[in-house]
C-alpha cells in the first residue's frame, strides 16, 4: 500500500479557531460554511464516481452533531441531494445547525434522530439551535434498528458529529454509531470525516474513548495536530486540506510538522564541489558486541549507504572484524568525528563496550559533538541526568531513539514518571515531550508512526513506512541514517525526522506490499535518496 498523502504542517487548534473567527467576520454570512460544504460534497461525489457508483440514488448518511461540522455536513448533503443522491441525516445530539437542517430538507433530504425519537423540535427552525436539550447532551436512547439499517445500506457516511472544540471520546448514540462503523468491512461504507474524525483529541492525537475511523478526512482551513499524530493519524485516512480563506498570519507556527518528499529533498545534505570526506561528516559508531553482531553491521552499513564522508567503528573486536570484511571503507578505532552513534545492539556488560559508549557521551558533553543514543547506551544518559540534570540542548545536541518500552525506562530512570508501555503508546506525543524535557535531548519515539520532539521545541510526525518495518534490526538502520545527518550538521530534530522519512520510504521501496528485512531496507536507501533529490531538482554532477 502506498503512503497516505498528509499535509506538511498542522497548527494549534486555538490558533485555527482564532483564524476561523476572523474569517467569518470578514466574509459574507455563511460563506465559509458554504465553501466547506462545497468541498465536502465534491469529495463524496468523487468517492461515488471513483468507485463506479451512480450518483443518482446513491445512499449517503450524514452523522450530525451540534457543532459547525454538523452544519458543513448538512449543507453538503443538500448539494448531494440536488445531484440526485438519497441523503439521510442522523442527528446524534440535542442540537443541530438550523440553517443546515433547513437547506437539507428544502433540497429533499431526510432527517431523523439516531435513537428514533421525536425529531419535530429540531425541525422547528426557531428551536433547532437549542433542540431537545439546552445543554446539547446526546440523546439517552440507543441507536434504533432503522438507523442501523441506514448505515448498513449506505455507500458513503459523512461524520460531522463533533468539531475541533468537542471533548475527546464519544458518548451515547454517537459512540454506538462509531462502533457500528468500525465493525463494518473497511470501505463499506466509505467514511468521510469533516475536519477531524469525531472523538479524537484534536490537539494531541490521543484516542481516549470511542472515536470514528475514517477513510478520508476533509479538514477546513488548516490541518489539526491529530491528523498528523499517532494514534489518531491512522483514524484519519487520506487527508485533504480545504482553503476556506483563513489568514495564514493568524495561524502562527505549526504545532506539528511532517516532511514530505519535497521537504526531505530540500533538507538532505548534498556535497558541494569543494567538499572532502571530513567536511561531509565523519560518523563514529559504537554498536553491537558478541551477542548482537548484526546490529553493528546494520547500523554501520546504513551509515555507509546514507552517504557519510567517513564512518569510524569504535566497538568491540569481534564486530569490528566482521565490519572490516563486509564494509572495507569503514575505519576501525577511535579518531576525529563530527557525530557519534552509540547503543544499537550494545551490551554494556561486554568488555570495552561501556568504555567506548562513555567516551562518546563524554565527547558530546565536553566538546559539543552531536550524539545519538539508542538501546543499550540509553542507561548512560539516564545516569548522567540523575547526577547532573538535563543536557543543555544548545551546547550538547543529542538525539534519543527509543521504542515505547525504552521510553518507559528513560522516564522512570530520570524520575519523570512511571507510565506503562501501553500508556506511552496511547499518548506518544505527551511522553516524547516529557522525556525530551527531562533529559534535554531530542526524542525520536519509534512506533507505527514516529514522533520526534525537541526539548521545549518543534515536533515532527512521520508515517512513511509499512507495518512490515516492525522487524529486527530496523532500528539499527534508522540510527545509522540519523547519525549521518547529525554528522552533516543537521540539528537533532530535523535529523531524526528526515531519517524516519527516508527509512520508511526505503522500507516501501525494498519490497512494495510485502515482507522486508533490515538489510534490504538499508540497501534501498541510496536509490530512495537519489529519487528524492531528482524529484526535488537537486541532482548534482
Amino acid at each position: 500500500m502506498p503512503a497516505l498523502p498528509v499535509p506538511r504542517c498542522a497548527y494549534p487548534t486555538d490558533a485555527v479557531r482564532t483564524a476561523e473567527r476572523a474569517a467569518v467576520g470578514a466574509a459574507p454570512p455563511g460563506a465559509l460554511m458554504q465553501r466547506a460544504a462545497a468541498a465536502l460534497a465534491s469529495t463524496v461525489l468523487g468517492v461515488l464516481t471513483g468507485s463506479g457508483t451512480a450518483v443518482h440514488g446513491a445512499r449517503v448518511v450524514l452523522l450530525v452533531g451540534s457543532s459547525d461540522n454538523g452544519g458543513d455536513a448538512l449543507h453538503a448533503g443538500a448539494r448531494l441531494v440536488r445531484r440526485g443522491a438519497a441523503v439521510t441525516a442522523l442527528l446524534t445530539g440535542g442540537r443541530a445547525h438550523a440553517g443546515g437542517l433547513s437547506a437539507l430538507r428544502a433540497a429533499g433530504g431526510r432527517v431523523r434522530l439516531a435513537d428514533g425519537g421525536d425529531v419535530s423540535a429540531l425541525l422547528d427552525e426557531s428551536r433547532a439551535a437549542r433542540g431537545r436539550d439546552e445543554g446539547g447532551a446526546p440523546p439517552p436512547g440507543s441507536v434504533d434498528e432503522a438507523a442501523r439499517a441506514l448505515l448498513a445500506g449506505a455507500r458513503v457516511v459523512v461524520d460531522g458529529m463533533l468539531g475541533t472544540g468537542g471533548s475527546p471520546g464519544l458518548r451515547g448514540a454517537a459512540a454506538e454509531l462509531a462502533a457500528l462503523l468500525r465493525a463494518a468491512p473497511r470501505g463499506r461504507p466509505v467514511v468521510v470525516a469533516v475536519d477531524v474524525p469525531s472523538g479524537v483529541d484534536t490537539g494531541t492525537g490521543e484516542l481516549p474513548g470511542d472515536s470514528v475511523r475514517a477513510d478520508l478526512t476533509v479538514t477546513m482551513g488548516a490541518a489539526k495536530p491529530a491528523l498528523l499524530l499517532p494514534p489518531a493519524r491512522a483514524a484519519a485516512g487520506v487527508v485533504t486540506v480545504v482553503d476556506i480563506g483563513l489568514d495564514a498570519a493568524l495561524l502562527g507556527e505549526p504545532a506539528v510538522r511532517t516532511l514530505d518528499g519535497a521537504a526531505a529533498a530540500a533538507a538532505w545534505p548534498v556535497p558541494a564541489p569543494g567538499d572532502d570526506k571530513y567536511s561531509r561528516g565523519v560518523l563514529g559508531i559504537v554498536a553491537g558486541g558478541d551477542s548482537y553482531t548484526g546490529a553493528a553491521l546494520l547500523c554501520t552499513g546504513a551509515a555507509v549507504r546514507s552517504g557519510a564522508g567517513m564512518v569510524r567503528f569504535a566497538g568491540g573486536p569481534h564486530p569490528a572484524e566482521l565490519i572490516r570484511a563486509r564494509w572495507p571503507e569503514v575505519v576501525t578505532g577511535t579518531g576525529r568525528v563530527q557525530a557519534w552513534v552509540a547503543g544499537p545492539g550494545l551490551d554494556l556488560g561486554e568488555e570495552g563496550s561501556e568504555d567506548a559508549a562513555r567516551a562518546a557521551l563524554r565527547e558530546c558533553l565536553e566538546r559539543g559533538i552531536p550524539l545519538l543514543l539508542d538501546s543499550g547506551a540509553l542507561p548512560l544518559l539516564e545516569n548522567h541526568v540523575r547526577e547532573h540534570g538535563p543536557l543543555d540542548p544548545a551546547r550538547n545536541p543529542a538525539l534519543l531513539t527509543p521504542h515505547a518500552g525504552e521510553a518507559v525506562s528513560i522516564l522512570r530512570g530520570v524520575g519523570a514518571g512511571s507510565p506503562s508501555r501501553a500508556e506511552v503508546e496511547a499518548r506518544p506525543l505527551h511522553h516524547a515531550r516529557a522525556a525530551a524535557l527531562a533529559t534535554g535531548a531530542t526524542v525520536l519515539l519509534k512506533g507505527a508512526a514516529t514522533v520526534v520532539a525537541e526539548p521545549g521545541g518543534s515536533v515532527w510526525a512521520q508515517d512513511d513506512g509499512p507495518h512490515w518495518l516492525a522487524t529486527a534490526g530496523s532500528g539499527d538502520v534508522l540510527a545509522g541514517i540519523a547519525g549521518v545527518l547529525l554528522a552533516a550538521g543537521l540539528r537533532p530534530g530535523l535529523a531524526g525526522a528526515l531519517a524516519a522519512c527516508v527509512h520508511g520510504r526505503a522500507a516501501r521501496a525494498a519490497n512494495p506490499g510485502g515482507p522486508i528485512d533490515a538489510s534490504s531496507v538499508h540497501e534501498a536507501v541510496p536509490g530512495v535518496v537519489a529519487g528524492l533529490l531528482r524529484e526535488g531538482g537537486r541532482v548534482t554532477a
